[in-house]
């Protein structure tokens, strides 16, 4: 089986949110989609060990967040490599709230649409909701939505454990006859994310060719913003 296969599949990265009593929460999904359009419905798929799995099955409500090409990696790190049952995910992010009662996030996103569950389908590790779109909006009409491909290949970041595109890349035997770089990779221990040297860090000013040792004191992960020190060699 060949794993780059998998990465031609095209998706959107979106922040999901829901409320449930008083609380709040959102995860970082790739499998957001259209499903009908008379009447409107859009479609999530869930991972049942997601701890917003389980207020989406109480409150039968949810957000979808479209995040923008240049979302920060501390918004993405907090929604998708962050627990909610640890912390308070909305305390410092720019949100509103939906005619649902659904947290609807702002930072970092271009449209967002606010739905209530019509069914959902145990499909084994994940649930998908099926829900009509009771409202919608466009927050930046002229900025580019976040792609995976863009956040695999240009931000180098990978699919959280409970993603239904998460791949455990050790369960397939490489198919790239390319040289091994001799500068040693690292990975983050917190998102997965593979510090190449031969690539470096461009968005974050750090050249190809840079080794991870030569990394700033103060570099963080562009993913989830874990210092270097959640940093191991591979």
């Amino acid at each position: 089986m060949n794993i780059e296969a998998f990465f031609k599949l095209t998706y959107g990265l979106y922040i999901i949110a829901t409320k449930n009593g008083n609380k709040l929460n959102g995860y970082i999904a790739n499998t957001a989609f259209q499903v009908t359009a008379d009447p409107p419905q859009i479609a999530i798929s869930c991972s049942k060990d997601n701890y917003t799995c389980k207020l989406i099955q109480s409150s039968q409500i949810f957000s979808i967040s479209i995040l923008n090409q240049n979302a920060k990696s501390e918004t993405i790190g907090l929604f998708g490599y962050k627990s909610g049952k640890e912390i308070n995910k909305f305390e410092d992010i720019e949100y509103i709230t939906a005619t649902t009662g659904s947290p609807v996030v702002t930072e970092d996103t271009i449209a967002w649409f606010d739905c209530k569950v019509n069914k959902m389908v145990d499909v084994g590790s994940h649930i998908l909701f099926i829900a009509g779109i009771v409202d919608n909006d466009i927050l930046f009409k002229n900025e580019k939505p976040l792609t995976y491909a863009y956040y695999h290949e240009i931000k180098k970041g990978l699919a959280p454990k409970n993603a239904p595109t998460y791949i455990d890349e050790a369960k397939f035997k490489s198919t790239d006859n390319k040289t091994q770089s001799t500068l040693q990779k690292y990975k983050c221990l917190a998102c997965g994310y593979i510090y190449d040297p031969e690539v470096g860090d461009p968005e974050n000013n750090i050249p190809p060719g840079t080794a991870f040792d030569d990394l700033p004191d103060d570099w963080t992960c562009p993913t989830c913003g874990s210092p270097k020190e959640m940093f191991e060699p591979i």
